[in-house]
């Protein structure tokens, strides 16, 4: 039997399990004698004695009948770098595979079948990333992100950081909005560094919206659930026009992610602040206000203390008192007549 012919997952595990223990009673005795009854016929001692000596590891002496160790070194290289050759054959064969699906899927969404698909649902999380990674190695123009909710899971980024960083040398050009809220988070802060050192522009808003994704502005894809456990692909070239414009709106009020300064810390302070009240006087529960603003609850609570001092109350009640207080005074200003300028 060749080596590598005995190179499967059980063979291994049988070798790990039980193998290593009989290799070191041949290497502590020199040798194993074949009619030990140790090693008797039918017993899984003797299979693995079988093995070790189908992989090289040990030599069976026909004249003295006994199975004599022997460099693992040599074994190895009978059996390990064949197989390492062939898993660089698999991967390069994988990736060729992967161009050639690239190349089908252009020709697919340029016809007239392709342009006829108006939506397309994907349901799962697992096929909605196998969505989101072919379509951005088919990419090779822009990629426009839209990420709510503030700060992504270090899990999340790592998922992206490949296949965007490869759009990106690939001469893809790549806008990404999140919340404010995102820039709190240091394993964003580290990915947009990584991104924007390549190329990519990355910006925030005050604003709350929804996630999008648009690649070479031939297709868009949008949550279709409220868990995102299914999505909507649209190709509908006006549709997909529309959700563009919308980006591009959100992208021109929002604020670079990599400027910093005094004056964009109090500019992005305001914004918030000015949400947050919004939220109050529009009657929203915490755990929704929280969410628009792509913060956890317990940083909302945070907000509404600040804003409570600020306004010297304790309660939501008397708060909102005060906050209406102080508007009905902005409005009598702008509503009050200007004085006579004609007299003195």
């Amino acid at each position: 039997m060749e080596a590598t012919s005995a190179s499967g997952r059980a063979e291994r595990e049988l070798i790990e399990e039980l193998g290593t223990d009989v290799f070191r009673t041949a290497v502590a005795h020199g040798w194993i004698d074949d009619d030990d009854p140790v090693f008797a016929p039918g017993t899984t001692r003797r299979s693995a004695l079988k093995l070790l000596t189908d992989i090289g590891l040990l030599r069976f002496d026909e004249h003295a009948r006994r199975f004599h160790p022997v460099d693992p070194s040599a074994a190895n290289d009978q059996l390990v770098v064949p197989l390492a050759q062939r898993g660089s054959e698999l991967l390069a064969e994988s990736a060729r595979w992967n161009e050639t699906f690239s190349r089908l899927g252009q020709v697919y969404r340029s016809s007239a079948v392709g342009l006829q698909r108006a939506i397309t649902e994907v349901h799962g999380f697992e096929a909605i990333n196998r969505f989101i990674d072919s379509q951005i190695s088919d990419s090779r123009t822009e990629l426009l992100y839209a990420q709510p909710y503030g700060k992504r899971r270090a899990a999340q980024l790592a998922e992206a950081e490949e296949r965007d960083l490869q759009a990106l040398k690939r001469g893809v050009t790549m806008r990404t909005l999140y919340q404010h809220s995102a820039r709190h988070s240091p394993a964003t802060r580290e990915y947009v560094a990584e991104m924007t050192a390549l190329g990519a522009e990355v910006r925030t808003s005050d604003e709350f919206f929804k996630r999008l994704l648009v690649f070479d502005r031939h297709t868009a894809l949008i949550p279709a659930t409220e868990n995102h456990a299914v999505a909507v692909a649209i190709h509908d070239k006006s549709v997909v026009a529309y959700l563009v414009d919308i980006f591009e709106r959100a992208w021109e009020r929002a604020l670079p992610f990599t400027v910093e300064g005094l004056a964009v810390a109090r500019t992005i302070a305001a914004e918030v602040r000015a949400l947050t009240l919004r939220m109050l006087v529009e009657g929203h529960s915490d755990a929704a206000s929280a969410k628009r603003l792509g913060v956890s609850p317990r940083t909302y609570a945070s907000y509404i203390a600040a804003l409570k001092e600020e306004y010297g109350v304790e309660t939501r009640f008397q708060l909102g008192w005060a906050m209406s207080q102080t508007q009905q005074d902005r409005q009598d200003a702008v509503t009050a007549p200007f004085p006579d300028q004609t007299q003195f």
